[in-house]
């Protein structure tokens, strides 16, 4: 005989494992809601400005460069205080590498400070201390006059510029009672930039840097009946290379010209353009405490160049000449 043998397996239960606590410092405390700023919102490319390079000085001009290495940028804003230390603003294209600061005084330190702008915001910033150089004609100190162990025993080779550059005529293609519409040509080139200089109906110089791919500009601010003369210089490497002048008098106020003999309500006939240009809305493209963006379209055109006007906070008219290709600006 034989007994059946029965072998009983208890059944384990299984044991859940308890659930990670988190760690006290992780903890969640009920300020943490109100103290906690929300994340900023990324832009979709980072745009980050190099160096601020001093490309040439001059007793009344600096020359500055700079890069991009990461980017782009909508704009530039180069920001300075003048000798009397009133603080300047000059916008620049986004487009832009390089810029001739004119108007500053001989032997004056300055510090410029490139911002760089996109949507209206200064995303970066770089800065630098430059002092222009002292006037020609004014001697040395005898600390710093050169001594003759001072001067190299072989001057250094003069290094040619890789091409020829020239300015062709400077043409007058319109003219106001307040303005003056100027055109010209570079058979050939190029040029970094050029530099209009011209003196006011006080007697003040002024002086209008211009982009180097420009071959047109509107001098606004001027007085009826005037004769002015004006110097367009072509600049190359911070250095003046070629100038082409020109004489202009600006038309009277329609309340001075004579009226017809033969019919003393009929006004001359206006000639008309050769085709028909329309500006589109003018736009807001963005709002800051100092500063206002623009953008407007041309659905018929084209325009030669574009006047912006406007008063400053003081009351004072003040007109910004555009070039007639660029369809925004940063009023700074």
């Amino acid at each position: 005989t034989w007994i059946p043998t029965c072998i009983i397996i208890p059944s384990i239960a299984a044991t859940a494992e308890p659930e990670d606590l988190p760690l006290p410092s992780e903890e969640p405390h009920p300020d943490d809601t109100q103290t906690r700023d929300p994340p900023a919102e990324a832009h979709s490319v980072r745009a980050v400005l190099g160096e601020l390079r001093v490309s040439s000085v001059t007793p009344n001009s600096v020359g500055l460069q700079w890069s991009v290495p990461e980017g782009p940028f909508d704009s530039f804003l180069l920001q300075y205080r003048d000798a009397q230390g009133q603080p300047q603003a000059l916008p620049i294209d986004g487009g832009s590498r390089s810029v001739t600061v004119p108007g500053l005084s001989p032997s004056r330190r300055y510090r410029f400070h490139l911002y760089g702008l996109r949507g209206g915001k200064r995303i970066d910033r770089v800065s630098t201390d430059i002092t222009t150089a002292a006037e020609p004609d004014k001697p040395l100190p005898p600390s710093e006059e050169p001594q003759p162990n001072d001067l190299p025993s072989e001057a250094p080779p003069f290094e040619a510029p890789p091409a020829r550059a020239v300015l062709e005529e400077l043409r007058v293609s319109s003219v106001t009672p307040s303005s003056v519409g100027l055109q010209w040509s570079v058979p050939e080139g190029p040029f970094d930039s050029f530099l209009l200089q011209y003196r006011d109906a006080q007697g003040q110089p002024q002086a209008l840097p211009i982009d180097g791919g420009s071959r047109s500009v509107t001098v606004p601010g001027l007085s009826p009946s005037r004769r002015y003369r004006f110097h367009l210089y072509g600049l190359r490497g911070g250095k003046r290379i070629d100038r082409v002048s020109t004489d202009v008098v600006t038309s009277e106020r329609e309340d001075q010209r004579p009226q017809s003999e033969d019919n003393p309500n009929e006004l001359p006939p206006a000639e008309a353009p050769p085709a028909r240009a329309v500006l589109g809305e003018l736009r807001v493209s963005s709002v800051t405490p100092s500063s206002v963006g623009l953008q407007w379209s041309v659905p018929e055109g084209p325009f030669d160049s574009f006047l912006l006007q406007y008063r400053d906070a003081q009351g004072q008219p003040q007109a910004l000449p555009i070039d007639g290709g660029s369809r925004s600006v940063t009023v700074p």
